[in-house]
């Protein structure tokens, strides 16, 4: 049972920042980092992954096993279905991430789509297979311009600088050890290399250095994940900017570096731009708009969408997210299983 996000002291959250910043960092280095004992940093992180509301993962660079194509999918739902939907599209093995929103529509969702499979076919099958979706607007990513967990990075040093995501060699080769390493870290990012190396017959050296490789070369990336309030950070907003084809570089530049945004990426749609901002409260929003968005060249105008629930990010479906749709869903069927009367009143 995930604890109340409220339960959480400032060490908690600097203990899931260090963690953010770095999901293998050892308990030694991170006491050191947020000025604690390595004793009480153990605890409270085990607590923290105990009461799910950490989890740190492994996750490969989407174009780490062959070309892809990218989408970005806004779709409208039937009244009442938006939370099931949800659920139903984080189930399917293209969806990287998909959030309940505000606004223009009910869900967005980021499909990651093998060149070998046609995108027809992927986006018809999601409006077949997911009950409730009415309609549904789907963009091309052109280009990825920042993924990054810095947003939470203040709450250990102001001055850190944002994390850029390194770009894997086109001619990676893989091999059964490497996929091996990458399957056992995205279920569990904190596995031991030593249970690792048990497990593949080989030995723990050979497992960290080739799991530096990997993540050295921008093969994979290390996430923790962890609902935004819990850290502070009660508002999560994707913005859908549009912007001068020839200010499109300056502007995403602008945005990669700004810590308050998580994610940029350039589109071909209605919109140039997308980018994902987090930050304490609807304030800081407003300053975002007011003072950074307004003053950027080349921003003609945005729409904006409020998230409501994160259901899945990184192809990892978020364990609270999960707890409260089942548990909703659960309430939803038993209304559902009363007599008329027994519902009306």
């Amino acid at each position: 049972m995930m604890l109340p996000v409220n339960a959480l002291d400032h060490l908690d959250q600097q203990i899931i920042a260090a963690l953010q910043a770095d999901g293998r960092a050892s308990w030694t280095e991170i006491a050191a980092t947020v000025g604690s004992s390595t004793t009480t940093v153990a605890r409270r992180a085990q607590q923290l992954f105990g009461d799910g509301i950490v989890r740190v993962a492994c996750v490969p660079h989407e174009e780490l096993y062959g070309p892809v194509s990218l989408f970005l999918v806004r779709l409208h739902c039937t009244p009442g279905t938006q939370l099931r939907a949800a659920a139903q599209l984080a189930k399917a093995a293209e969806v990287r991430f998909v959030a309940v929103v505000s606004g223009g529509c009910d869900l967005v969702a980021e499909l990651v789509i093998p060149k070998s499979t046609p995108v027809h076919q992927v986006i018809v099958n999601l409006h077949n297979d997911v009950d409730g979706i009415l309609r549904s607007q789907a963009d091309l990513v052109l280009r990825i311009f920042k993924t990054s967990q810095d947003w939470s990075a203040r709450l250990l040093d102001e001055n850190t600088e944002p994390v850029v995501r390194p770009t894997p060699p086109p001619d990676a080769a893989l091999d059964a050890i490497d996929r091996g390493i990458i399957d056992v870290l995205s279920e569990d990012g904190r596995a031991s290399f030593q249970s690792i190396a048990a497990r593949f017959g080989v030995s723990e050296r050979t497992v960290r250095r080739r799991f530096e490789t990997l993540r050295g070369q921008g093969m994979v990336t290390m996430i923790t994940l962890v609902p935004a309030a819990a850290m502070g950070f009660d508002t999560e907003v994707l913005f859908w900017l549009e912007v001068e084809p020839a200010q499109m570089r300056r502007v995403a530049t602008r945005l990669a570096d700004d810590r308050r945004v998580r994610y940029v990426a350039a589109t071909l749609g209605e919109s140039s731009l997308m980018c994902e901002v987090v930050v304490p409260d609807n304030a800081d929003i407003y300053r975002f708009t007011t003072e950074t968005l307004a003053e950027i060249p080349g921003v003609r105008a945005w729409s904006a969408n409020v998230q409501l629930l994160m259901v899945k990010r990184g192809f990892v479906t978020l364990p609270w997210a999960h707890e409260q749709i089942t548990a909703e869903d659960a309430l939803e069927r038993r209304i559902s299983a009363l007599p008329p009367s027994a519902r009306d009143a």
